[in-house]
């Protein structure tokens, strides 16, 4: 699984606090970045979670 962030990104932080360990907030760009590529196998239930709860659909999840 890869996952991306597009420059949709709101800077709201959810995706930062469900998954500290796959995304990490930039704050000279104002938007998260991602951190691991690929997504670890532990992590991608976190990550799904994190792009369906993400307000502005910036998460793209590519299986």
């Amino acid at each position: 699984m890869k996952v991306t962030i597009s420059k949709m990104c709101m800077g709201d932080r959810n995706c930062n606090d469900l998954c500290p360990e796959m995304f990490k907030y930039d704050e000279d760009q104002l938007l998260s970045t991602v951190q691991i590529d690929p997504v670890p196998d532990h992590l991608e239930e976190v990550v799904r979670r994190a792009a369906a709860e993400c307000g502005a659909d910036a998460i793209t999840i590519e299986e």
